[in-house]
């Protein structure tokens, strides 16, 4: 088979050909690749051991995505026990709901792990969810690598390793484990690459289920792995004969077809369903990886902190692109040397580049300060279905195009070196390359209590009829222990507010809460300065319109170190003083409405 072939990663790479060495190579490998899957497991324990060890701790970095996931977890758990709808939940955002094709619903993980949910709770299935992410992440690529595209464990072993614990995965496991769970990639390429084999019509087929299962777990991920392949046949493509490639187009469109057939209606809900938007919020659509971030170090690798990481990134979870200086010079040398006898490398090398470039987003940064540099992202923000994209987050796609170069690398130095000194040599690069960039643990702090007013059950009193629960503060980003609460009842406690992607004005540009009502303004007057302001017949006749827009059955005020400032907040707003309810203050709905 020609070089240029790219049915498979093993045809199209030097040294990788599948001769008698790489059969037995091939040969079952039991314990080999058992101490593969357990360095994955260890890593991935490694990494979580915090939220693990301390069962009342949650990720400390991004509060606010745990307490997200484990909500759509606990829907999840519904949706598998016939109580609930797939696509859209009017347990957040009373009255208006939320779509959940809209805010990644990870339905393809919350089903599956819905016996964990029931048995244990969303908490302990968010924690096995993350931590299963990078272990399966690890161990399908090890798979793929080493039984379909090189033949070989330990190339396999060290490029797996690299897709599943690079900073970016690790800095994404602060709060995204939809982004971590990256599993189906590795399949979704093989599946691929495997349509120009007979039979395509299977291959479609079995290409558009995993197509599917993938979009239900995240659609972002899917999206910039089919761009990825697209771009990786472009060049295979212009380097071989089109004479093999109608059995690949016609699976492709069988692929499509299968997929299209499950995934229309998810697909329009989310692009014209209610509480669907027409894009992300500018300043997401802003974010963007600095140069220097790419020779940088994150704050959860082994030789980096949060001074190495300082300004290169938005915030915890979306230090995307630091790979270090070693690992960029070790992956140009490999690229250097390989590219003229390799069309894969040649197409990882394109795909790279362009994902590199368009992860800079609208403005090219270095060390923050614009660069002049044109940005190719300037010109796709605002495309329809680009603009709910997050630039930075092509930098995480570069991953697996790393690793796939370091496994690549080295799979041609085993099967060309000879002499025992450049072994030496290539080994000492790896370590150098890969050692400062090692995962660290993520970093942990304790979660509030649970009030008894949730956890007895004492709510459901308030909520018949579909009424919703109003906590004050009301729940948000920033104060998210409302929607873990929740998701502890199974989402079965309706929230007024809520952390979530719903559209805001006239151009439907997303928000991450509801538009705010006269009560939100109060209650944020008083959150920033402190201080409670005149109330007069208006404000309150506003405050009690909320009530009934909210469909209200309580107004609560869980125990906080500010609690005393809102109990006096309210009783000014309503003109009345909260019961006492067990651990919560609160004031019934119903009865302010009849005063």
């Amino acid at each position: 088979m020609r070089e240029t072939d790219t049915s498979d990663l093993a045809r199209v790479t030097p040294g990788s050909d599948v001769t008698s060495e790489a059969v037995a190579s091939a040969r079952p490998g039991v314990v080999r690749d058992l101490a593969a899957l357990a360095s994955y497991a260890v890593l991935a324990f490694w990494v979580t051991y915090r939220i693990w060890l301390h069962p009342s701790w949650g990720l400390a970095a991004n509060r606010a995505d745990q307490a997200f996931f484990e909500w759509m977890l606990g829907h999840g758990a519904l949706v598998a026990t016939g109580q609930a709808g797939p696509f859209f939940s009017e347990q957040m955002n009373a009255p208006l709901g939320i779509n959940l094709m809209a805010n990644t619903s990870v339905l393809g993980i919350s089903l599956p792990m819905a016996p964990v949910t029931l048995l244990f709770g969303p908490q302990v299935a968010f924690n096995v969810f993350l931590t299963g992410a990078l272990i399966l992440t690890g161990a399908s690529w090890y798979f793929v690598l080493s039984r379909y595209l090189l033949h070989r464990r330990l190339a396999a072993w060290i490029g797996a390793g690299f897709c599943a614990f690079a900073p970016g995965m690790v800095s994404q496991a602060n709060g995204h484990p939809n982004l971590v769970a990256q599993f189906l990639v590795p399949i979704l390429i093989w599946r691929t690459l495997e349509l120009r084999r007979p039979p395509w019509v299977r291959n479609g087929v079995l290409l558009g289920l995993v197509v599917i299962w993938q979009a239900f777990i995240n659609l972002e991920v899917l999206f910039m792995t089919a761009v990825g392949l697209v771009i990786f046949l472009l060049v295979a493509a212009a380097r071989s004969s089109l004479a093999g490639w109608r059995p690949f187009v016609l699976g492709g469109l069988v692929a499509v077809g299968v997929s299209l057939a499950v995934l229309w209606y998810p697909i329009f809900l989310l692009l014209r369903g209610p509480q669907s938007y027409s894009g992300l919020p500018y300043e997401v659509r802003g974010y963007g990886a600095d140069l220097a971030a790419y020779v940088g170090l994150s704050r959860e690798s082994l030789l980096g902190s949060m001074e190495s990481a300082r300004g290169l990134a938005q915030n915890a979870a979306e230090e995307n692109s630091f790979f270090g200086w070693p690992l960029i010079a070790l992956i140009l040398i490999i690229v250097v040397l390989l590219v003229r006898r390799s069309v894969a490398v040649l197409g990882l090398l394109v795909v790279g580049v362009v994902f590199a470039y368009l992860s800079l987003g609208p403005v090219v940064r270095l060390h923050g300060a614009e660069t002049g540099i044109p940005s190719l992202w300037s010109w796709l923000h605002d495309v329809p279905v680009l603009s709910s994209a997050v630039p930075t987050r092509w930098a995480l796609a570069v991953t697996p195009v790393v690793g796939l170069l370091l496994a690549l690398g080295v799979a041609a130095a085993q099967s060309s070196l000879g002499s025992v000194p450049f072994r030496a040599v290539a080994a000492a690069a790896l370590v150098v390359a890969l050692v400062p960039i090692a995962p660290t643990a993520l970093p942990a702090t304790k979660l509030s209590d649970t009030p008894k007013f949730v956890s007895s059950g004492t709510w459901r009193q308030y909520a018949s009829g579909g009424r919703s629960i109003v906590f004050v503060p009301m729940p948000t980003s920033a104060v998210n222990d409302p929607i873990r609460w929740s998701a502890q009842t199974l989402t079965r406690m309706p929230l007024a507010g809520g952390y979530f992607l719903a559209p805001v004005g006239p151009e439907k540009i997303a928000s991450f809460t509801s538009e705010f009502r006269p009560t939100n303004y109060y209650l944020r007057y008083v959150s920033r300065t402190g201080r409670i302001p005149p109330v007069d017949a208006a404000t309150r006749a506003n405050a009690l319109g909320d009530l009934s827009y909210w469909n209200a059955g309580a107004v609560v005020i869980p125990h906080r170190r500010d609690s005393q400032l809102w109990i006096k907040t309210l009783t000014k707003l309503y003109g009345v003083p909260p019961q006492k309810v067990g651990d919560v203050w609160l004031w019934d709905a119903a009865a302010l409405r009849a005063r």
